[in-house]
């Protein structure tokens, strides 16, 4: 690849949605919930989507991630259209340049912390004594080095965000989808969460998506929009 064309590569969005639309149709029910949603994120970008309850940002976030197909226009993730790809590419694109952090953890409870944050580089077929240490040192990088060997009960609610933060960004992704990952920590939690989530993506120069109700959090990030009606209004 020449200078011209890895600075070309280097300018194109991370995740980019166009014209993005969502129906849900069951019986005489017909709710649009997203109309004509357009968004670019770049490499080391934090954005904030806000909204009220139930004003789609959920299920934005889900068809960014590929999740969930779109009624209408289209996401691309480092230029790979979604739907152009089967559901065996979607899984291997998904695992490759996306990290996700959830408001509830989804840690797998019969696995350790260690093996809960390896368990993206296993999925990737990583040998399993290199995905342990590449684990072991992202525990250390969020405070719980000492934590390795205890299984999700055994930890604090702010102890299991933090393993879910370490398992998002343990693979360097190219962009964090994170779905109210504070909203079940208390402030303080919370904070002490987020700061490391931003410290981290930042690291690995991920760019960050952000959905929350929590407006100090979003005024944390460098660019925030609103979802009003469905349709993204940036601020």
């Amino acid at each position: 690849m020449t200078t011209d064309e890895h600075n070309a590569t280097a300018a194109l969005p991370v995740l980019q949605a166009r014209a993005l639309a969502k129906r849900f149709a069951e019986g005489t029910l017909d709710v649009a919930v997203l109309h004509g949603v357009d968004l670019q994120v770049h490499a080391g970008q934090t954005l904030a989507i806000v909204g009220q309850s139930g004003s789609g940002k959920s299920t934005l976030l889900h068809l960014l991630g590929g999740l969930d197909a779109p009624t209408g226009g289209s996401v691309q993730l480092m230029g790979h259209d979604w739907a152009q790809l089967s559901p065996t590419a979607q899984g291997a694109l998904r695992n490759q340049y996306l990290g996700f952090i959830y408001q509830f953890h989804h840690l797998l409870p019969e696995f350790t912390a260690l093996e809960n944050a390896a368990m993206p580089l296993l999925v990737r077929r990583t040998p399993r004594d290199a995905a342990l240490a590449a684990a072991a040192q992202m525990l250390q990088r969020v405070g719980l080095g000492q934590r390795a060997q205890h299984r999700p009960a055994e930890l604090s609610g702010g102890e299991r965000q933090r393993v879910a933060i370490a398992r998002a960004l343990i693979t360097q992704p190219a962009c964090v989808l994170a779905d109210e990952p504070t909203g079940n920590l208390d402030r303080s939690s919370a904070e002490a969460a987020f700061a490391l989530m931003l410290e981290l993506a930042a690291s690995g120069g991920a760019a960050l998506v952000l959905v929350t109700h929590d407006e100090a959090l979003a005024a944390r990030c460098q660019q925030q929009a609103e979802l009003v009606h469905g349709r993204l209004q940036m601020r």
